[in-house]
């Protein structure tokens, strides 16, 4: 059997925070009517009540989670599956206006409120950010879930002033695991990386009206979720590596997934010897996967998720090209591509610069 990229249909989610800026951005063609304001772009989920769509190329129309079943570890490598299902959930956010203070259940909250079988954690990847655009996350030091609770209690506006604040700026990425009180502010673009789980409990939503069937608030449910002690620093260390031609920086490591930003000029060729799942968030640039016969085209917006077993398969790079790798964390050496192979070279944190790559440009007398 022969395995190819698989490009999927985007999901759209209208929202009362949503926008119209994936259109211009992400080259996403929105739905109807023009001024329905648009939130997210489901891009890779495979959920028993949404199913990401092949778009294109031999396996179009097919389910994301019928190629589960079928290719197995043909797709997934030595990922494990996330309650039997594909183990990321991928989407764009436009935030024209701030999303609820929510948190997510961690697995054993999600397990005991039977709502899902693992809990949600995530991570935000700030696209395009207003000079003034913020991101809310955590307890401040020194409040208590208690004190929160008093606070959703007395005065729910309060709790804006329990929750810590950053300030998002272009490239930024943060990591949000399970039980950690958050919102992105107004005026953000962002690529979501989560678990597949699609539960939230909101705390508290801007004194705003809300459409006509919402589910409202879920205090009780919120607060018996938030956990204090998150560390995010371990997960958000920068690490760089890079040559002429191309460079490698590691966003976010967590035991459920991590996310890199791989840059290539354009111009350049190169195998692709993966050997586990790899997802490709296309941010900027075209390209195209080259393999055997067949060809698959990516740009801006695309989400191309690469099969483990896929071989013999090149990238060719037709514009400069920007993109977020999202693997599953798996004992692997994914090296050879995009970053240095085990104990050739060290990765090495960005305060101590970066570290060179051997990867070749196509080119007169630099043929592959």
């Amino acid at each position: 059997m022969s395995f190819c990229p698989l490009v999927f249909e985007p999901i759209y989610r209208p929202k009362v925070w949503g926008g119209r800026h994936l259109a211009r951005l992400l080259n996403k063609p929105l739905p109807s009517p023009d001024d329905q304001p648009i939130g997210e772009s489901w891009e890779v989920v495979d959920l028993p009540d949404a199913q990401s769509i092949v778009a294109r190329g031999p396996m179009k129309g097919r389910t994301l989670h019928s190629l589960v079943d079928e290719w197995g570890a043909d797709l997934l490598g030595r990922a494990p599956l996330a309650a039997g299902r594909f183990p990321l959930l991928i989407k764009f956010l436009d935030a024209c206006q701030p999303l609820s203070i929510q948190v997510h259940p961690d697995d054993a909250t999600a397990a005991r409120a039977g709502l899902a079988p693992i809990g949600k954690h995530e991570a935000w990847y700030v696209i395009e950010a207003r000079d003034d655009a913020t991101i809310y996350r955590g307890l401040r030091p020194g409040v208590s879930r208690d004190r929160a609770a008093e606070q959703l209690a007395r005065d729910p506006a309060s709790l804006v002033d329990c929750v810590a604040t950053r300030r998002a700026r272009p490239g930024d990425a943060f990591y949000l695991p399970a039980g950690t009180v958050h919102a992105a502010g107004g005026g953000l673009v962002l690529a979501e990386v989560q678990t597949p789980c699609d539960v939230t409990y909101r705390l508290y939503d801007w004194d705003r009206t809300r459409p006509a069937g919402d589910a409202g608030m879920h205090i009780r449910e919120g607060i018996d979720a938030i956990v204090t002690n998150s560390d995010f620093a371990a997960a958000e260390k920068r690490t760089h590596v890079t040559s002429i031609f191309t460079t490698v920086t590691r966003l976010i490591s967590c035991p459920k997934f991590r996310m890199e930003k791989v840059r290539f000029v354009e111009g350049v060729e190169q195998e692709i010897p993966y050997a586990e799942l790899v997802c490709w968030i296309v941010l900027e640039g075209r390209g195209e996967i080259v393999s055997g016969s067949a060809s698959e085209r990516f740009a801006a917006g695309d989400v191309v998720v690469l099969p483990a077993a896929l071989r013999k398969a090149r990238l060719k790079t037709h514009a400069a090209c920007t993109w977020l790798e999202v693997t599953v964390p798996v004992e692997s050496d994914l090296a050879r591509f995009d970053r240095p192979a085990a104990g050739v070279l060290r990765e090495t944190p960005a305060a101590d610069g970066f570290v060179s790559l051997g990867i070749r440009r196509t080119g007169p007398g630099n043929q592959p």
